[in-house]
């Protein structure tokens, strides 16, 4: 493993770009910048849309190591290319910034008040791949609704067991169970999350690392002591719905948690924007997000 990319990853300032709309949310993700669905009539078509929108974000001068430790990628954006290198050594070598790879295929029904992962079909070839791809890490997203202490149980277990196989690979996986900011419990089902996460987190190898993208609690710091913990090499943050402004002022509270934001990272960002618009407003939001992460 690249041990300058732990480095980073573990002290660097900055957050983490989440550029990993996969198929079912691209167009939604497209119609924010401003492609109406009838622009495309292939799916091809859409994906070459989102890599156009995807590589305008990533070699805009905004777009710098200076305030960005990593970014997190759709399978068809890793092997997709950026000025003739793949995505994944484009972001490292030409703008030092740690490449991760989206690997869920999306969510299953909600069942105990929690939606776990569907399965991974392929899983161990899509890893090895990733590895070729000099990929550094992988997120998985599991969705929380309800304060269910089995649903939860199991939305971390299933977590950890498909970390697990990520280790095994070489990579480093990102956690993912978030907390739906709707929920009408949302602080009881963070204190039951955070039990179980280091109950799994106590069962790995010591040389095991992992990090983990939560919601931003309800309580601000309430995951001080899990960014402690061993094998934790960072934990971030989702914006999970809210504005760009609101997401920046909750997590300005949670000292040394930083951002993973999607949504709020491109808001305000659109196709027909000059480059000189696009670049001043993704700067304007790079900047706002970092000042909210380095807390």
């Amino acid at each position: 493993m690249h041990t300058e990319q732990i480095d980073r990853m573990k002290t660097g300032k900055g957050f983490i770009a989440a550029l990993d709309q996969s198929g079912g949310s691209t167009p939604k993700a497209l119609l924010q910048y401003g492609i109406q669905e009838d622009s495309y009539e292939t799916e091809e078509q859409m994906y070459q849309l989102v890599h156009a929108m995807r590589t305008r974000i990533i070699t805009s001068p905004a777009f710098t190591s200076d305030f960005i430790l990593g970014a997190i990628l759709f399978e068809n954006t890793m092997d997709r290319t950026i000025q003739d290198q793949y995505t994944a050594d484009y972001l490292w070598k030409e703008k030092g910034i740690v490449p991760f790879l989206k690997i869920d295929k999306g969510l299953s029904e909600e069942h105990q008040g929690v939606q776990l992962m569907k399965p991974i079909p392929g899983l161990e070839d899509l890893l090895k791949r990733a590895t070729q791809r000099n990929i550094f890490g992988t997120k998985m997203r599991s969705v929380i609704k309800k304060a269910d202490p089995d649903g939860i149980k199991q939305i971390v277990e299933q977590q950890f067991a498909l970390a697990k196989t990520i280790l095994k690979a070489g990579l480093v996986p990102i956690i993912e169970p978030e907390v739906d900011i709707h929920s009408g419990d949302k602080e009881a089902s963070e204190r039951l999350l955070k039990v179980e996460l280091f109950k799994q987190l106590a069962m790995l190898s010591p040389s095991d690392l992992v990090m983990c993208k939560l919601s931003i609690p309800s309580t601000p710091n309430f995951y001080a002591d899990l960014m402690k913990e061993p094998h934790m090499l960072r934990v971030v943050a989702l914006s999970g719905g809210y504005s760009q402004v609101e997401a920046n002022r909750l997590l300005s509270l949670n000292n040394g948690l930083i951002a993973s934001f999607s949504r709020a990272l491109a808001q305000g960002l659109h196709a027909d924007q000059s480059e000189k618009a696009f670049n001043a407003m993704l700067s304007e939001s790079i900047q706002a997000i970092y000042n909210a992460s380095i807390t």
